[in-house]
């Protein structure tokens, strides 16, 4: 069930690569625009690189620089750009989006639409930002671009009426992805299931009709390959891969651990991890589905070969970690953090340390459980280690977000607060 919240999360991801001449048929790749902020970064892994991070916390955490009561309902993580602070937040049954300075002083509060208000009430995405725009989605599907300066609505499609959308049990999860001109979004309905806007007007460039499923609480990927670009995305039960050039389904990855007759709302349709793609080879976690799987992707982009896969990684929205031919990711059923051998996809190593989200400084992993506690972890060929750990104590609800590093200061949230801690 803790799966659906992953619809907290969100958002999208990447750009043009710029690679010399001599090296562009050898090195598909992803590279992204100088300015742009959403959910788990740029690239949507979830590293924030940082030099100078404390190694050891002190025993009561690190200094708490800051927080904020005045954010709404929500799951949705911050984003951080240009020294702002960007997140969303239910006010009554309006979405509204906050906007801080680095050091917590409040900017701005704009409504943009109606929320999610079923079951786990607030917003449950994180909003994309680029250089002059801000891209935000509602629990009902809806897609909204705001001035980025103004804040002034530029354009909105309702789910609804717009798109014909079809919403999954615990409501629409997806920050929107932009790439180039475009900005991709998954409605979910059987006849707009992917869709691609102009980012600038909102007019459709193309729909995709996928396999004409619900949304799968996903932010897609976008990958640069010399003969195309692909949009890799989840609906409930199939991973896609979608031109990005007129939105042809490229191949599918069906979710095979459940039946057919067994598709149905809430069963196996949660799968909120982004996909990580590195070296022609796409790794993804789908804990309501086929668990760890490692693919091939082929040079043109047309067609994939699995590798392996590893059942029983069955993390629905906690977010990965690779670093080298190493995977870190939570378990749900045994509450701990497994260690996956990335050639291989067997498990080499165990961390009890509950369930949660996991993001990193470069270096080490920080891992906010559902029990409210932060941890610090070191990682090496011999294991993972926990070094440090503190207690959460604001906010209230359940502790689903994912955390954000920028600029030495660690960013949570947990309910309607905001906090800031100097790592």
């Amino acid at each position: 069930m803790c799966f659906l919240l992953h619809m907290i999360w969100y958002q999208p991801l990447l750009f043009r690569s710029l690679i010399f001449p001599g090296l562009i048929t050898l090195l598909p790749t992803i590279v992204f625009p100088q300015a742009l902020a959403q959910w788990r970064g740029a690239d949507h892994r979830g590293i924030y690189p940082e030099t100078s991070a404390l190694a050891v916390w002190p025993g009561a955490g690190p200094e708490l620089l800051w927080s904020s009561d005045k954010v709404g309902d929500g799951y949705g993580s911050p984003v951080v750009l240009d020294g702002r602070l960007y997140i969303c937040g239910a006010l009554d049954s309006a979405a509204c989006l906050f906007v801080f300075t680095a050091d917590g002083k409040p900017l701005k509060k704009v409504p943009y639409g109606k929320e999610w208000m079923t079951n786990y009430v607030g917003c449950r995405n994180a909003p994309t930002i680029t250089k002059e725009a801000i891209y935000l989605s509602t629990g009902l599907g809806d897609l909204i671009c705001l001035d980025r300066e103004t804040f002034a609505e530029k354009w909105r499609v309702d789910g609804k009426t717009g798109f014909h959308n079809t919403l999954p049990l615990f409501g629409h999860a997806e920050s929107p992805t932009v790439d180039g001109n475009l900005v991709f979004f998954n409605p979910g309905g059987k006849d707009t299931n992917v869709v691609a806007l102009d980012r600038f007007t909102g007019k459709i460039a193309w729909v995709c009709k996928g396999d004409g499923e619900r949304p799968g609480y996903n932010s897609p990927l976008v990958i640069h390959l010399p003969a195309r670009s692909i949009l890799v995305t989840f609906s409930a039960y199939s991973l896609m891969g979608i031109d990005t050039r007129d939105g042809k389904l490229l191949w599918t990855h069906p979710q095979v651990n459940l039946p057919v007759d067994k598709h149905v709302p809430g069963n196996g349709d949660t799968h909120s991890n982004t996909v990580w793609y590195e070296d022609g080879t796409i790794f993804y976690i789908a804990g309501d589905g086929n668990g760890a799987v490692r693919l091939t992707l082929s040079a043109d982009g047309g067609s994939i070969k699995q590798v392996w896969r590893n059942p029983v990684i069955d993390n629905y929205m906690g977010g990965f970690i690779k670093q080298g031919n190493r995977i870190y990711t939570g378990s749900d059923s045994k509450k701990a953090i497994y260690r996956l051998d990335a050639v291989t996809g067997r498990v080499t190593d165990t961390l009890k340390c509950g369930t949660g989200t996991m993001i990193s400084d470069g270096k080490m992993l920080y891992y906010y459980n559902q029990r409210g506690e932060m941890n610090l972890i070191r990682t090496g060929a011999s294991g993972m280690e926990l070094v440090s750990r503190f207690q959460v104590t604001q906010g209230t609800k359940e502790h689903f977000s994912h955390p954000v590093i920028d600029h030495g200061v660690l960013y949570l949230r947990h309910g309607k607060v905001l906090m800031a801690w100097g790592i």
